[in-house]
């Protein structure tokens, strides 16, 4: 069973995501919150697999509580799959900068909702990337720290690390390179040891920062 805290101020927005949730089979809803400080403590009291965090809030905003949460829980942190109305916005950045695992438009089908949820609660995939990738593309220039050296990372590291920023499945990755899933995860585990990094949207991120996707291309 995978457990879900849903976070949205608004309480009728809230209590869809909440109602669908609970009607799909093998997802339970473990609490709501309606600001990002209620966010904050509910995740701690409820440990859930995913949250489903809006962005815009009052007070401490989606973003600043994924910070909170992913660093109050370095190991076994849930995945945090963020919401937000605008097709294009900077703040979505920062929340993949954050740790988050990804982002969902509020006006997804109920279906790709549920997916994203599975998705990001098994860590395979950055759900919706190529709208991921275009706002990568768009804001990964106004990064503010400078990004990490590869040096420190094999040919193949590399190599999975450019695919993974592709948006693409581990599947996907071990039939291009033709080698298992596991030894994808194994090369992309030693890619984040390597880098600090703490979840695959990150990953997303230094792939453009670093060079290895060139934006528009």
């Amino acid at each position: 069973m995978t457990t879900v805290l849903v976070v949205d101020d608004q309480v009728l927005i809230r209590a869809g995501l909440a109602a669908l949730i609970r009607a799909a089979p093998g997802l339970e809803v473990v609490g709501e919150a309606s600001s990002g400080e209620e966010a904050v403590e509910l995740a701690g009291t409820t440990s859930p697999d995913v949250i489903l965090m809006d962005i815009s809030m009052p007070g401490i905003g989606g973003i600043a509580a994924t910070e909170r949460i992913l660093a109050g829980r370095p190991d076994g942190a849930p995945a945090i799959l963020l919401l937000t109305t605008f097709d294009v916005d900077e703040y979505v950045y920062g929340g993949l900068r954050a740790g988050a695992s990804g982002f969902l438009l509020k006006d997804v089908s109920p279906e790709q909702l549920l997916a994203a949820i599975v998705a990001v609660a098994t860590g395979d995939r950055l759900f919706a990337a190529s709208v991921t990738r275009r706002l990568v593309e768009a804001f990964a220039a106004r990064a503010e720290r400078e990004p990490p050296a590869l040096d420190a990372l094999t040919a193949r590291e590399r190599e999975v690390l450019r695919l993974v920023g592709t948006g693409i499945t581990n599947a996907e990755i071990a039939h291009r390179l033709t080698v298992t899933d596991g030894t994808v995860k194994t090369h992309l585990n030693r890619v984040m040891s390597k880098l600090n990094l703490s979840s695959r949207a990150q990953a997303v991120v230094i792939a453009y920062e670093t060079g290895l996707i060139v934006p528009n291309r």
